[in-house]
């Protein structure tokens, strides 16, 4: 095979060590010239590689994705090497024989040759971002977690507050839930704290909050919404610090928020994921395919087996999830109609993922040219595009019930 980099360098990475395979073609037609090492991973065994790579005069190095141990070894090298990252999975070794040395010089052996199957690697600012992103979607499950445990812990004591007020921990929810962890028990005096619409259910509130509330449950709840404030303000100090990130792409977030399902939230995860532009990609295809939101492709003897998604990003699938169920319930949108019009035959779960994908097609677009803007096709958009067929659907609908229907053209 034809050699791409004659001087590369393949490095199997583990957590207290990594083995370093140099890979250098010889011109000669002879076979290449092979030299391996182990080192430590930390700061001055790194240290010790990248020295010994410069000496050799290594342009392209290769690794492994293997779970966080790469990230400190990328980080040294990023910016003197070329860098190239892989799965695993996607380099597996030839079953047999299986060491360290092996692998690392598998990698070497397929980057040299061209054929290391890359994967997308962001730029540090982005990385950072990606971080602060997905430690907020955990911060907020565990948010979610509390709500749901103060909630059982409020069935335990009998107190049904959760069947009149639609957010527990809402304004007045959490007026009451303090005056109940300040030794307040009276139904009269909680129902009291009520604000806004939720004053004119004081009735059903006295019902509900007539419950037996011990000490044991005080302690419980109090404790309980220390924790739940804990978690919210470090949501707060994310999303403040997530903006400074996101403050030099106002543009592409002005734009991503024209379309149907996508807020600042939604674009702050477009931006962390996938970036401001989308040119490691050739077309909204292969973007799809990557993000995993398009159906699997296994296919055997002319039969299809399997249209099952992969499993890839998980938190760009989450998010664009999210976006298609906040899309799918905008009225006059494009995309209720295109999930009602699946949901019926493919089922809610399909339908959610379609236009999951349609949104990211929108994205891809979007982000691809500046100069395009999101235009809504509307809810009628599927009727209004094969108007004969439509009627005569409608028609054959009603003369099914019994119907005769003469049709009379509507002047403008």
């Amino acid at each position: 095979m034809r050699v791409v980099c004659p001087r590369c360098a393949g490095i199997d990475i583990h957590k207290d060590t990594m083995t370093v395979c140099l890979w250098v073609d010889c011109g000669d037609g002879s076979a290449p010239e092979l030299r391996r090492r182990t080192y430590p991973t930390h700061t001055e065994g790194i240290g010790l590689v990248a020295a010994w790579l410069r000496e050799h005069r290594v342009t392209d190095v290769g690794m492994e994705a293997t779970g966080v141990y790469w990230k400190p070894v990328w980080n040294a090298l990023e910016g003197e090497f070329r860098l190239h990252l892989c799965t695993p999975h996607h380099v597996r070794a030839i079953p047999g024989s299986k060491t360290d040395l092996r692998d690392g010089t598998r990698i070497a052996e397929l980057l040299a040759h061209g054929k290391l199957p890359e994967s997308f690697i962001p730029p540090p600012w982005q990385r950072e971002m990606r971080d602060l992103e997905r430690l907020r979607a955990r911060c907020t499950q565990e948010a979610v977690r509390v709500a749901n445990r103060i909630q059982k812990v409020l069935e335990d004591a009998q107190i049904k507050l959760g069947s009149v007020v639609s957010d527990v921990l809402g304004a007045s929810g959490r007026s009451m839930l303090r005056a109940l962890t300040q030794g307040e028990t009276d139904p009269a005096q909680l129902a009291e704290l009520a604000q806004g619409r939720l004053q004119s259910k004081k009735v059903e509130l006295r019902r509900a909050l007539a419950g037996r509330f011990t000490e044991h449950h005080r302690f419980q709840i109090q404790l309980l919404l220390e924790d739940l404030e804990q978690r919210e303000a470090q949501i707060a100090k994310l999303d403040e610090r997530m903006a400074r990130y996101m403050q030099p792409h106002q543009e592409v977030l002005k734009r991503l928020d024209g379309v149907p399902g996508i807020n600042t939230l939604s674009a702050a995860v477009i931006l962390a994921e996938i970036g401001p532009e989308v040119s490691p990609w050739e077309d909204s295809r292969r973007l799809a395919s990557w993000a995993c939101l398009c159906p699997g492709n296994c296919q055997s003897g002319g039969k299809r087996l399997s249209g099952r998604t992969r499993k890839g990003n998980r938190w760009l699938r989450r998010g664009f999830c999210e976006m298609a169920g906040a899309a799918s319930r905008k009225k006059g949108s494009y995309f209720k109609a295109q999930y009602r019009r699946l949901a019926g035959r493919r089922g809610r779960k399909r339908a959610l993922l379609a236009v999951a994908h349609t949104l990211l097609t929108i994205v891809c677009h979007l982000l691809r040219d500046p100069s395009l803007q999101y235009r809504e096709l509307g809810e009628d958009y599927f009727d209004k595009r094969d108007v004969q067929h439509t009627t005569q659907q409608l028609v054959k609908r009603l003369n099914k019930l019994g119907f005769e229907v003469a049709l009379t053209r509507k002047l403008a």
